[in-house]
């Protein structure tokens, strides 16, 4: 996945614009699929094990009704890919008009992308880009810069010596970004650091029992970048109690720990010292921003690249692939209270 903002009404037009400047407005012409002014939608969520992805659940519908949307309920794919191709042919099937859908897989996604293609109905991708297909826009955080703020925040505090990354699930583009991010970040800026890696795959045991592994091995290890708190978190602080290398924020034995997500959980972590810093990615924004776009292209518009009026950029990270970038904060025990934050609102 930020954010900051909390639930709030859809705002009004964006404007498009010329040459990759300007603004996107409600100018921008026709072309998408079938709705106008209101319009029955279905989402999908990759799974609800995560306190992240449970907080953008309860979101959707909140934001599609005020987007003037009518959100069947979501439909939880259980992390398994061909489950949410199923689950997007049987929303297609009951008749939506639009979709909100989060890649688990931004190659398979593909197939559910041009279901929905050939039945006019249009797509918005929430939080992970599809390597291919149509959709009208990704709403997404930039995910590169998760990687290298988690590198800077790490990098400054190590200068030297071994960082863990525990990697997402490398078949989405996500996982991909934040690693790719990271490790590079880190051989351009801080090349006296070694990077250890763990491909947990968005799972909360593979990170566990990589985390022991590399913990044994290398018990001089000065920090650890998580890219999923909601899943990365506990694991972590647990196999560091285990492993007796674990010492609050502050204290010279203190391993360093930056996550992504800024769900509640972060929060007070790093209220408690046992976290260093989160980079918050939008729960809220992204059903906002997803609900808010799908009315539009339901309208028939085609969008351009530019600056938006919520804090983003429109930008053509694919060829035929647009992709909001919403705004996404690194926090730390000096603004972790901050009420804009939307794990403050929770």
């Amino acid at each position: 996945m930020r954010k900051t903002i909390g639930a709030v009404a859809a705002v009004a037009a964006l404007a498009v614009a010329v040459g990759g400047c300007g603004s996107t407005k409600d100018t921008a012409g026709g072309g998408g699929g079938g709705g106008g002014e209101g319009g029955k939608v279905g989402a999908t969520v990759p799974l609800l094990t995560s306190p992240f992805w449970q907080a953008y659940n309860n979101y959707v519908p909140q934001m599609a009704k005020e987007s003037g949307l009518d959100a069947l309920p979501t439909v939880n794919a259980d992390n398994n890919t061909q489950k949410q191709i199923t689950d997007i042919n049987n929303l297609l099937n009951q008749g939506v008009k639009g979709l909100v859908v989060t890649p688990i897989d931004s190659a398979a996604i593909v197939a559910g992308l041009n279901q929905a293609e050939r039945k006019g109905v249009p797509v918005v991708s929430v939080d992970v880009a599809p390597e291919s297909g149509k959709v009208a826009m990704v709403v997404r955080a930039d995910n590169k810069a998760y990687g290298t703020k988690a590198c800077d925040v790490l990098g400054e505090k190590a200068k030297t010596g071994k960082v863990i990354q525990i990697m997402g699930d490398l078949s989405s583009i996500n996982g991909r970004d934040r690693s790719e991010a990271f490790r590079d970040c880190m051989k351009d800026k801080y090349p006296g650091i070694t990077v250890l890696e763990i491909a947990a795959e968005w799972k909360a045991e593979k990170a566990a029992s990589g985390l022991e592994g590399l913990l044994t091995a290398n018990p001089d290890v000065k920090g650890i970048y998580m890219q999923a708190g909601g899943v990365y978190l506990a694991p972590t602080l647990q196999a560091l109690q285990r492993k007796n290398l674990k010492f609050p924020v502050g204290d010279p034995k203190h391993i360093a720990l930056v996550s992504n997500d800024g769900i509640p959980q972060e929060l007070d972590a790093i209220r408690n010292g046992e976290l260093d810093a989160t980079v918050s990615q939008p729960a809220d924004d992204y059903a906002k921003y997803g609900m808010y776009w799908l009315k539009k292209a339901m309208a028939g518009e085609k969008f351009k690249v530019g600056k938006t009026d919520h804090d983003s950029n429109v930008v053509e990270t694919l060829p035929g692939i647009l992709e909001d970038q919403l705004p996404a904060p690194v926090v730390t025990k000096d603004n972790v209270d901050d009420k804009a934050l939307w794990g403050n609102s929770l």
